[in-house]
């Protein structure tokens, strides 16, 4: 990864732009101390200066000699802080014009304007932290749901980062070994066998497609699990709708076709965040507005991460019952029996033989939102995954990932074909550096600058 100059002193509102108890300026940099020292006043007479890291002291805010604000400072000393500069945090009061002019009084007494990302691009220059910890700072930000924030606090402690080391350690023993026996081939080193090859590559690949192999449930925790709520009409579908979400979104009718457009909503249920669509009720019908409608939701079943298919069971199966059932062919798929609390007459061997394991509600009963929640994560299988071995967030990451396999799978093809070992060498040379963007060790600036977009300023 290249190293730019990191000159400048920054600084940038860290709050956001809303009316709060407080507000933070954040000041980054070689003169962040100066700065500070210009705009802030401590009480106690103390210059900023002389202040020790971590410490904090009250004072009065000033632009040039018009008092602004009384508040706290913060200090953090190179190479202690979050940014590996020194760096000042003003807090004031968190009135939207008051922030503002605070930040102002720092671009006047020498500061520039943080970029978006700034902070934690210094961070990541500094040697603070990784590449993919970085991004994970993104994610953590973002996050909506618990399953989100613990994969976020996981990466950003490393985890993928250490995957990422162990398999470029592990691609390097087979390149330093194969150059050895090159280089050396009068000398004590060990042959390279084609079998000894091909035991080393096969356990970087399995490493490789691992990752791969966890990317969609990954990809599900942290953008959510797009689900689809289909059903014929009048079966419970928009009760179900807000039973889940928590509040009326849904029109609930005894009248079929009431919802004749999609109804969305994101919610987080048993630690993961679902992304609901209610959908309009599956049925041959004339009125051309609810024929559009059908056909949105068509189109929502097919891109959809599962399907909650809901059957009435106090009404036996039906024609337009059994027509969901080609549309859930290879999908993910939850089927929902509503109305347990009439009786029964629907036959739920048949519904448990197309689609497999049934969950039987009465969607008037508030307490079966978290049964739902679990039976979506076990369907999924994402209470099964373990962000703690580190696991690729994005499509940068899985990018990267896919060039690596793709080059140790070469190698392996190579070996099983008897090319010489040099040219396997230069296969693998092909997936250390996509391991090493991987991790941000040889990351290009437009790489950096990629990632970074997604930040938002002051962080």
């Amino acid at each position: 990864m290249s190293i730019e100059s990191i000159g400048s002193t920054v600084c940038a509102i860290a709050t956001p732009a809303a009316v709060g108890g407080i507000s933070v300026v954040r000041i980054s940099g070689e003169r962040a101390f100066a700065v500070a020292e210009s705009v802030f006043k401590p009480v106690s007479g103390k210059p900023v200066a002389e202040m020790r890291g971590y410490t904090a002291a009250y004072g009065r805010i000033f632009d040039g000699g018009k008092l602004l604000d009384d508040g706290v400072l913060l200090v953090f000393r190179a190479p202690h802080s979050y940014t590996g500069e020194d760096v000042c945090e003003i807090s004031c009061h968190g009135g939207i014009y008051v922030t503002r002019r605070v930040m102002t009084a720092c671009l006047r007494a020498g500061a520039e304007p943080a970029a978006a990302g700034e902070f934690t691009k210094r961070a990541l220059l500094n040697g603070k932290m990784s590449l993919t910890q970085a991004e994970a700072v993104a994610d953590m930000i973002s996050a909506q749901g618990e399953q989100v924030l613990a994969c976020s606090n996981s990466q950003r402690e490393g985890a993928l980062y250490r995957r990422a080391e162990k398999i470029a350690s592990m691609i390097m023993e087979v390149s330093a070994q194969i150059s050895a026996w090159i280089d050396y081939p009068d000398d004590d080193t060990p042959v390279v066998t084609r079998e000894w090859l091909t035991e080393k590559i096969s356990a970087v690949a399995a490493e490789l497609d691992d990752l791969i192999a966890k990317y969609d449930s990954g990809r599900l925790i942290r953008n959510g699990v797009s689900c689809a709520i289909v059903g014929k009409p009048n079966v419970g579908k928009s009760t179900i709708m807000n039973l889940l979400s928590g509040s009326r979104r849904s029109i609930v009718s005894d009248v079929e076709g009431t919802t004749r457009d999609i109804v969305e909503e994101t919610v987080t249920l048993a630690g993961a965040v679902l992304l609901l669509s209610d959908c309009a009720g599956i049925r041959e019908t004339e009125d051309e507005v609810e024929k559009i409608g059908v056909e949105i939701m068509l189109e929502k079943l097919k891109n959809a991460d599962i399907v909650l298919a809901v059957f009435d069971g106090s009404r036996q199966l039906s024609h337009e019952d059994r027509r969901l059932f080609g549309l859930l062919e290879n999908k993910k798929v939850l089927a929902v029996v509503n109305k347990s609390d009439l009786e029964n007459r629907l036959d739920i061997t048949e519904l448990e033989e197309r689609l497999g394991k049934v969950v039987t509600i009465s969607a008037k009963d508030g307490d079966c939102a978290e049964l739902l929640g679990n039976e979506i994560n076990a369907r999924l299988e994402l209470s099964a995954f373990s962000a703690d071995a580190g696991y690729i967030a994005n499509e940068r990451q899985r990018a990267c990932v896919l060039r690596a396999a793709d080059a140790v799978n070469e190698a392996l093809t190579g070996t099983e074909l008897g090319i010489t070992p040099d040219a396997v060498g230069v296969s693998l040379e092909q997936a250390l550096d996509a391991v090493y963007e991987l991790s941000g060790r040889k990351a290009s600036d437009e790489v950096i600058a990629e990632v970074f977009k997604r930040f938002c300023v002051g962080k």
